[in-house]
């Protein structure tokens, strides 16, 4: 679940400027950046790492990639049911109002 903002080697040497024993306000005074975003980031590495419960970056990048095929799927499965609708006649494509007699 990295930030889609900042590029994964810069979020790693800001993890490592912290772990050196820098403090994250100093850090994040530096750069431009909130010290929320770089505790953020070092709870993912952590969970990457295994240390953290949760979902790495990995499983999370599998899963956004799961349900967008998902979304395709289910995309085309409409289209082919609406064709199949218009094929067997019952129903008409431009779907315009009948007038009434």
């Amino acid at each position: 679940m990295a930030p889609r903002g900042y590029p994964a080697e810069f979020r790693r040497r800001v993890i490592d400027l912290v772990e050196s024993g820098r403090p994250v306000a100093a850090v994040a005074a530096d750069l431009g950046i909130s010290g929320q975003s770089i505790d953020t980031w070092r709870l993912q590495a952590r969970i990457d790492a295994g240390v953290e419960p949760g979902m790495s970056t990995a499983e999370h990048a599998e899963l956004m990639a799961l349900r967008k095929r998902v979304r395709e799927l289910e995309t085309e499965l409409a289209v082919h049911r609406r064709a199949t609708e218009l094929l067997k006649g019952g129903i008409d494509p431009i779907e315009r109002p009948r007038p009434s007699k």
